[in-house]
């Protein structure tokens, strides 16, 4: 018998494992499904079968001791089934309707809300942080929990005009992608470079080819090998400060953070669009961040007030105009707010119907 070939470790693992058994047994056969309050959605199958999902916010970056509370969680008030969502919320999914008042309850009193469903602001997606990147010239999940505070109540109600989606980037390459409204760390200025240490520390043809747009070439510094930056072409992203600590990009000054606005991933109702700049030269203040707060807020408020149901950000701010926009808001406009980039198509192909 010929011996089996060993599992690929890699790639995503088989979900089927670790779902639901209701989940398992209609997969693909669900009729319909509703939400009954916010937080809480409820899935029926063709053959009359329910699943109940509970959605709960966490900090994102926890420790143990957390995970094995949500875990305990689970295990005594739920069917023993939860998921993490892509915006770091645990979903509890009970197959019994009795349990869901309980299993919020549970929740609500070990701190975690119940909400961030249909439209409502959802927990802010961001990228690692100084936990685990090496880029960060913020600490994303601080800002993430400083203003999900803030925006406590719009996350346990459904009172806005349709779904919030948020993110925050620690930098310019933002992993943390387009949403309705995004909080971007900015680098203003090029790096600074330490020539002593650079020809110990770094590998400078590494360095040299990290740099997307050809602003770094090697140089010879008071004797020693180095680096230079074209300061005309460094469009400062940070990209090379990973391969070479001594090129130091961030800065207590000039570092600072920016809002986009309008950008989403969806298809749904009009095509996936790119957030665009509002605000920019936001101070990096940690630990809560109070200028981009305000600013968030008042961005939140105003679409709230305005838009009509079920517009997007995005679709709201097409309707009423950036002038409207701006003027709505009282953000000021400045010529960095000017979009003159001619370098793609049209339409940037950003819908899934491409056009050529």
């Amino acid at each position: 018998m010929a011996e089996m070939r060993p599992p690929i470790e890699s790639g995503a693992p088989d979900p089927m494992q670790y779902m639901h058994p209701v989940m398992v047994k209609n997969y693909g056969k669900w009729a319909f499904h509703d939400h009954p309050k916010p937080g809480v959605l409820r899935h029926r199958a063709e053959n009359g079968d329910e699943i109940w999902t509970v959605k709960a916010g966490t900090q994102r970056q926890m420790d143990v001791y957390t995970i094995r509370l949500l875990c305990d969680i689970a295990d005594k008030f739920a069917d023993g089934h939860v998921r993490f969502t892509a915006r770091s919320n645990i979903e509890y999914m009970v197959s019994d309707p009795a349990k869901v008042e309980p299993l919020i309850k549970a929740l609500n009193d070990n701190g975690f809300p119940i909400g961030g469903t249909a439209n409502s602001v959802s927990m802010i997606s961001h990228t690692q942080g100084f936990l685990h990147c090496d880029i960060p010239g913020t600490d994303a999940s601080g800002v993430v929990k400083a203003l999900m505070d803030e925006l406590y109540d719009e996350f346990i109600n459904c009172e806005m005009p349709n779904r919030v989606k948020m993110s925050t980037s620690c930098c310019e390459i933002n992993c943390g992608g387009q949403a309705d409204i995004a909080i971007i760390m900015q680098h203003t200025k090029p790096p600074k470079i330490n020539h002593d240490l650079v020809a110990n520390v770094c590998e400078r043809p590494s360095v040299v080819a990290r740099c997307p747009v050809a602003a770094i070439r090697p140089a010879l510094v008071n004797g020693k090998p180095s680096l230079e930056v074209d300061e005309k072409k460094c469009i400062c992203c940070g990209a090379c400060y990973p391969p070479c600590p001594p090129m130091q990009i961030n800065d207590p000054e000039h570092s600072k953070l920016a809002i986009w606005v309008g950008g989403k991933n969806s298809n749904a109702r009009s095509r996936p669009t790119f957030h665009k700049l509002v605000v920019s030269g936001l101070p990096n203040n940690a630990p809560r961040w109070p200028e981009v707060a305000v600013v968030v807020k008042n961005i939140l408020s105003v679409y709230k007030a305005d838009a009509q149901p079920w517009e997007r950000m995005a679709d709201w701010i097409d309707r009423i105009g950036w002038p409207r926009f701006f003027e709505k808001t009282g953000l000021p406009f400045t010529k960095y707010h000017i979009d003159d980039w001619r370098g793609s198509r049209a339409t940037l192909n950003a819908s899934a119907h491409i056009r050529f």
